[in-house]
Formats: C-alpha cells, structure tokens, sequence
C-alpha cells in the first residue's frame, strides 16, 4: 500500500484528492487495528492530502462515528469505492 502511494506520489498518477483518497480507502480495506480504523484513515488521508499541499478534507462536516445519514453516506461512498468507483468518496470527503 505504501509502496503504492509512494508510487502515485512519483509519477503523478493521481490528483493530491483522489491519491489522499484512494489511500485512505485501502487503510479501510486492508482494516488493521480492531477499532478505529476508519478515524485512522481519515486522519492519514488528510496528513497525505496537505503534505501534497491541499486542504485538508471536511469529511461530510458532521460526526460520521455516529450512526445516521453522514455515516451512512460514508458507508455507501466506501462500499462504492470497494467496486473502483472513487468518485462517490471523493465527493463525500470534500462535502
């Protein structure tokens, strides 16, 4: 994974966004600690997304470690990006 992004970093791959994402979507795939993984990997998506100097994501502007409608969408936008489709958690983590 690392050796992935450090790849896209190199070679431009991605937009700063969709690398920061597509990140933060494999820390949530590959699920390493028993609790806290999706904190985590917001967390490394946002260090990643402003070292490539952008803005650090909103995250749906609300508390998605709740149960509700943002989490939910956070959910849906992950499962999406489970069947490579990025774009949905894109839209989200900048909403």
């Amino acid at each position: 994974m690392l050796g992935d992004a450090r790849y896209w970093v190199e070679h431009h791959t991605f937009e700063p966004d969709e690398l920061a994402i597509r990140l933060h979507h494999m820390l949530v795939w590959i699920h390493p600690f028993a609790n806290g993984n999706g904190r985590h990997a917001r967390l490394m998506a946002d260090v990643v997304v402003r070292r490539l100097g952008k803005k650090a994501f909103t995250w749906g502007s609300a508390d998605i470690v709740r149960a509700g409608d943002f989490r939910r969408s956070y959910i849906e936008a992950l499962r999406a990006a489970d069947k490579n489709e990025i774009q949905p958690l894109l839209v989200f983590a900048r909403s």
